[in-house]
């Protein structure tokens, strides 16, 4: 049974490791883009969205060995509402979109 136990700990650990990766992924994406974009996509200001990846982080650095504790899953749906809403809104203001530079005339390609 002790098995068991290391195998659950070690995919523990990995889930941790990678959650907190992300975070750090959307607090670095979010301190590298241009304050002005936030406002031009509709979004809250830069300074929100630093206060709230920068938390998230803590709290996934924090949480790293324990990474189903209810404060760690808040702070995976903070980081996740970044990159999946905010980040391609303002990376299409910015003229960074992906979905745009393959267009061709009738559409995507």
């Amino acid at each position: 049974m002790p098995a068991i136990y290391e195998a659950q700990n070690l995919l523990q650990v990995v889930v941790g490791v990678a959650v907190f990766g992300m975070m750090l992924w959307a607090l670095i994406d979010c301190a590298r883009t241009r304050a002005d974009a936030f406002a031009a996509a509709g979004k809250r200001t830069k300074q929100f969205w630093l206060l709230l990846t920068g938390g998230a982080a803590l709290i996934g650095f924090i949480f790293m060995f324990s990474p189903f504790s209810i404060f760690n899953v808040i702070a995976v749906v903070a980081a996740a509402v970044y990159l999946a809403d905010v980040r391609p809104a303002v990376k299409s203001v910015q003229g960074h979109g992906g979905s745009s530079s393959h267009m061709g005339p009738y559409g995507p390609w």
